[in-house]
């Protein structure tokens, strides 16, 4: 008995069929690929800016608090009759083109002083009086 083993060759690896496969593959990928004129999509993202306020130069914000107290544009405003502050909104509005009023309100303020503001913008000859809400997170 031989016990010992034959000597093998190393296997030999013939790399140029490979490169010529892989050369073929190439160019049938180069010629039947289609080339555009854009080659990427343009997606405009949503962006927020938390410190910047809309730009409405028409608008005349009426702020009313739980309290009863009143500003106009964010300035302490005295309310004792609505034509006193027509007065007020007139003075607010001035140079403005067909201002539009804002009455934000205190979820707790009152009833009347709203119904008093909307009073004193009709006799300020304001037509366009719109209210501020806040939709509940459920």
């Amino acid at each position: 008995m031989n016990f010992r083993g034959r000597w093998k060759e190393d296997p030999e690896i013939n790399l140029i069929p490979l490169i010529d496969v892989l050369l073929v593959i190439l160019i049938f990928l180069m010629i039947t690929t289609t080339y555009s004129k854009y080659a990427e999509l343009q997606i405009n993202l949503p962006s927020a800016a938390a410190e910047k306020q809309p730009d409405r130069p028409n608008e005349i914000n009426i702020t009313i608090s739980a309290a009863g107290e009143l500003t106009i544009d964010r300035k302490p405003a005295q309310f004792t009759t609505p034509a006193q502050f027509a007065e007020s909104l007139k003075q607010a509005g001035a140079g403005l083109t067909n201002p539009v009023v804002i009455i934000n309100g205190d979820a707790k303020s009152n009833l009347q002083i709203s119904i008093n503001v909307m009073e004193s913008a009709r006799l300020a000859g304001y037509t366009n009086v719109s209210f501020a809400v806040q939709s509940q997170a459920r």
